[in-house]
């Protein structure tokens, strides 16, 4: 048998491929909507990809299973859920439908189903056993379910979606279906679909994989046999989830559109930029911070192209509107990827940042301050200014700034008839980079004075300056 881990550190998703080197068949489980990884790998191991599953309709990326069915791979999916948790599209390839005490093979490799709602309603977990050698399993594929550390979050039906009560109740199953997780042989290796840093958990490691005992023994969930005080605790503190995570669960349910369907943008003349911004295109400068700050487009909006782009993007882009992207050459193709994981498909058009240099002089550009905390408190103090702070509710009860007003970026471009217009601006975060964002915005909805405080409320206490709970 063969195993091999994928990790896609923007997205802290991981993905699997499982091959049964005996018959030449391989099975993706959890796959990105990329899947040349995968056939390269399989490729240069002399194994042809059979199969294709995913242990739940994911919420924070575009499943690449269509993609592999596309390309031959039967698909196996829950249908675990009730008809708000059910795939639309497998009618179209071969497949097989799952439940709970389902078996299936990919060459010696066997597949026992388990369902595991709590995260989700329909979520899987898959028990392998190589059988050519064993007559026991060896590990879990535990997707939302459990991780390293933690255990999924069951608040997302309610919170991203919008159905009433559906976090209690999703907490509930989840501790029914950590139960029989308990059950299982200490020694079964944990392969989980996330690690630290993805918004399905508030507390995940960073460890790959793990065990079923090291869990029983370590991870916080299992503690708690109480299940009333484990509902309580598993949904308190549990950070805001992404507006983007609704329109992931549509996409993948219904079956996201081909990467061969998307179509190409092509690059554009900065003459045409402002005609757009005019007819209330959003423009996505994908810059650095500082350079945005020294010099801007009125009306664009920037989320620098870093690590946590793909979030920002999948919270304040419109997945219907066209959208357009002032980036490097060097880096669209990379970035046109990320916004594709996400399933930001509709992207208009493009705009060369060098040619930004030739088309613009540096009167026709917007800047915005930057501020120190010293200077922010006396600006504060003496009245003539109002801090906003961009944090997520969790870092905001932890401490802040006393008279700050709480407005968290993502909900931002939904509040901005909340900020007074009469005074300096200040912007917040914990060290200045989602601040930065949320001045860009600001500006773009011609709110003038804005100024980002250098450091965020990290650098404030740094210098001694108060902080209230």
């Amino acid at each position: 048998m063969l195993l091999r881990y994928f990790y896609d550190n923007k997205l802290a998703h991981a993905s699997y491929l499982v091959g049964c080197q005996a018959t030449g068949e391989a099975l993706v489980v959890d796959p990105d909507r990329d899947v040349e990884i995968y056939l390269k790998t399989a490729k240069a191991e002399g194994l042809r990809i059979a199969g294709v599953t995913e242990t739940h309709i994911h919420a924070d990326f575009v499943s690449g299973a269509r993609e592999l069915a596309e390309r031959g791979a039967r698909l196996f999916l829950s249908d675990a859920g009730d008809e708000n948790w059910k795939y639309s599209y497998e009618q179209n390839y071969e497949h097989q439908l799952l439940k709970d005490g389902d078996i299936f093979k990919v060459g010696n490799i066997k597949f026992e189903v388990m369902h595991t709602p709590g995260h989700t309603p329909e979520h899987l977990s898959f028990v392998l056993t190589n059988t050519a050698g064993a007559d026991r399993p060896m590990g879990i594929f535990s997707g939302d379910f459990v991780f390293v550390g933690d255990v999924g979050r069951p608040d997302l039906l309610e919170k991203a979606v919008g159905v009433s009560g559906a976090a209690a109740a999703g907490a509930r199953q989840m501790f029914k279906s950590l139960q029989r997780f308990k059950s299982l042989p200490d020694y079964l290796q944990v392969w989980p679909a996330h690690g630290a840093g993805s918004a399905c958990g508030k507390a995940l490691g960073a460890i790959p994989s793990s065990t079923v005992g090291y869990e029983k023994m370590f991870n916080w969930a299992m503690q708690l046999t109480d299940e009333q005080k484990f509902v309580a605790a598993l949904l308190d503190g549990q950070p805001e989830p992404p507006k983007y995570f609704a329109m992931m669960k549509k996409i993948n349910g219904e079956g996201p559109k081909l990467l061969q369907e998307v179509r190409k943008p092509e690059p554009l003349s900065f003459d045409k930029l402002n005609l757009l911004i005019k007819n209330g295109a959003t423009i996505v400068d994908t810059r650095p911070s500082d350079a945005f700050a020294n010099g801007h487009v009125q009306g664009t909006i920037n989320i620098p192209y870093n690590n946590a782009f793909i979030n920002w993007a999948g919270w304040l882009i419109d997945f219907v509107k066209p959208f357009y992207l002032i980036s490097s050459i060097s880096k669209i193709e990379n970035i046109l990827r990320d916004l594709n994981a996400i399933g930001l498909d509709n992207v208009g058009g493009f705009f060369d940042q060098e040619s930004m240099k030739t088309a613009f002089s540096k009167q026709d550009l917007q800047t915005y301050a930057l501020i120190t905390p010293q200077q922010a408190a006396r600006e504060i103090s003496s009245g003539k200014a109002t801090i906003i702070d961009v944090r997520n509710h969790g870092e905001w009860e932890a401490g802040h700034i006393s008279g700050a007003m709480h407005l968290m970026l993502g909900y931002l471009v939904d509040r901005l008839s909340e900020i007074p217009k009469d005074r300096q601006i200040i912007v917040q975060c914990q060290s200045g980079s989602r601040s930065a964002i949320a001045a860009s915005i600001l500006k773009a909805g011609g709110i003038e004075r804005v100024a980002n405080l250098l450091g965020g409320i990290n650098a404030w206490k740094n210098d001694d300056l108060p902080v209230v709970q």
